[in-house]
C-alpha cells in the first residue's frame, strides 16, 4: 500500500471513530455544552485526554454532545459535578485500558498466527480495525449493562449472604471497623516472576502474563468474585463471604501449580472490612492480605487469625496454624496454611 494511500486510510478510519470532523476549539467546545472553559477542559482531562491550547481546531460536535450529556445530569440534580466528573474518568481510564489490550491482543494474533514482525503486524490491525469497530463497539454496550446488572444483583439479591458473613471472623473494634463493606480480600503473586522475566523473550513473557491473568480471571469469575485489578505478576480479588474467597484461593493455588507454563504462586485471603472507590479496595484488610503474600511459600494459602477462626466451622476447609511472624503495620500475626479438607471446589471447563 503506498503512503498516500496508507494516510488517507488512516484519516478516513479517524473521521469514522470520531463521528465528524475536527471543527472546534475548546472555547467553541465549551459554548456548545454552555459551560466555562475551565469545566470542558475538566471533563475533558477526566476522559484522559491532555489539554490543548484554547485556539486548536480539535474537538468534534460528537466531543460536545458527548460532554453534555454529563453537564446535563448535573444541572438536573442527578449528580454533582464532582461525582460526574468521576464517572467520567472511570469511563476514560477502563476505555483506554481496554483499548490497548484489544489492540495488542490483534498484534499478538498476527505475530503468533500469521508470521509478521511486530510493525507489520500493527499495520495490519490498522487495516482490519474498520471491520471490528461495530462488533466490539455492540459487544462492549452489552457487556457494561450486564455487568451493571451483575452490580445490581450484589446490591440486592446477594446483599443478605454479606450482611449475614459481616459479623464473623472480625472484632467490631478493629481498625477496620469503620470500613462499610465486609469482604474477602486475596492476592495471588507468582514466584520469582522478576528473575523470569529478565530470562523471557518479550513474546514468551506476553503469554505467561496472559496465561496467568486468563486463568486467575476464569477462576475468580466462576468462584462468584470480582477481580479488582492485575499488575504483571499479581492479581488481587474480592469476594462477599469467607468461603468464597476461601475457594476462589485454593482454585487458584491449585491451577497454578498444576500448569507446566506457570511458575507456582503464593496466595493470601482475609475476611474484613474494606472501602471501595474507583473500581479498587482500601483498608488495612487489603494491606494485610498483601503482606501475607509475601510470607507465604510458594504453593501455599495464608489467613490470619480472624479468617481462619471464620472459616474452621466449615469441614470442607483444614487450618494449620503457622509460626507466628511480625508484619509491618500489624505487629505479631498468626497466621494459618488453608488447606482443602473436603468437597470438590471450584470446577474448571477442561480446555
Amino acid at each position: 500500500m503506498e503512503q498516500r494511500e496508507w494516510h488517507r486510510n488512516i484519516r478516513q478510519l479517524e473521521r469514522r471513530l470520531l463521528g465528524a470532523e475536527r471543527t472546534l476549539t475548546y472555547r467553541e467546545m465549551a459554548s456548545r455544552m454552555g459551560v466555562s472553559t475551565h469545566s470542558a477542559r475538566k471533563l475533558w482531562r477526566a476522559l484522559g485526554f491532555p489539554n490543548l491550547e484554547d485556539d486548536v481546531t480539535a474537538f468534534t460536535e460528537a466531543d460536545a454532545q458527548a460532554l453534555t450529556t454529563m453537564v446535563g445530569l448535573v444541572r438536573e440534580g442527578y449528580l454533582n459535578e464532582e461525582t460526574a466528573i468521576s464517572l467520567t474518568r472511570s469511563v476514560g481510564q477502563m476505555t483506554d485500558r481496554m483499548v490497548v489490550w484489544q489492540i495488542e491482543a490483534l498484534v499478538e494474533d498476527k505475530i503468533t498466527n500469521e508470521g509478521y514482525d511486530d510493525a507489520e503486524a500493527r499495520r495490519h490491525v490498522v487495516e482490519s480495525l474498520p471491520q471490528l469497530i461495530e462488533p466490539l463497539q455492540q459487544l462492549m454496550g452489552y457487556a457494561w449493562r450486564r455487568q451493571l446488572s451483575a452490580a445490581l444483583q450484589r446490591l440486592t439479591v446477594r446483599v443478605e449472604s454479606g450482611l449475614a458473613a459481616v459479623s464473623r471472623g472480625r472484632d467490631a473494634g478493629g481498625s477496620d471497623a469503620p470500613l462499610p463493606l465486609a469482604r474477602a480480600v486475596g492476592f495471588a503473586d507468582l514466584v520469582s516472576y522478576t528473575s523470569l522475566s529478565r530470562q523471557m523473550s518479550e513474546r514468551t513473557l506476553a503469554q505467561m502474563v496472559q496465561r496467568f491473568e486468563s486463568k486467575c480471571a476464569e477462576i475468580i469469575s466462576i468462584g462468584g468474585g470480582r477481580l479488582v485489578k492485575t499488575v504483571g505478576d499479581e492479581v488481587l480479588y474480592n469476594a462477599e463471604t469467607p468461603e468464597a474467597g476461601a475457594e476462589i484461593a485454593l482454585a487458584l493455588a491449585e491451577t497454578i501449580a498444576a500448569d507446566d507454563v506457570l511458575p507456582q504462586a503464593r496466595v493470601s485471603v482475609v475476611w474484613g472490612r474494606v472501602l471501595s472507590r474507583m473500581g479498587d479496595i482500601y483498608g488495612p484488610t487489603v494491606n494485610l492480605a498483601a503482606r501475607l503474600t509475601s510470607l507465604a511459600d510458594p504453593g501455599t494459602i495464608l489467613v490470619d487469625a480472624d479468617t481462619a477462626a471464620a472459616l474452621e466451622r466449615s469441614e470442607d476447609y483444614l487450618l494449620v496454624p503457622q509460626p507466628p511472624r511480625i508484619v509491618r503495620g500489624f505487629g505479631e500475626v498468626a497466621p494459618s496454611m488453608l488447606l482443602r479438607a473436603s468437597g470438590t471446589g471450584i470446577v474448571l471447563d477442561q480446555s
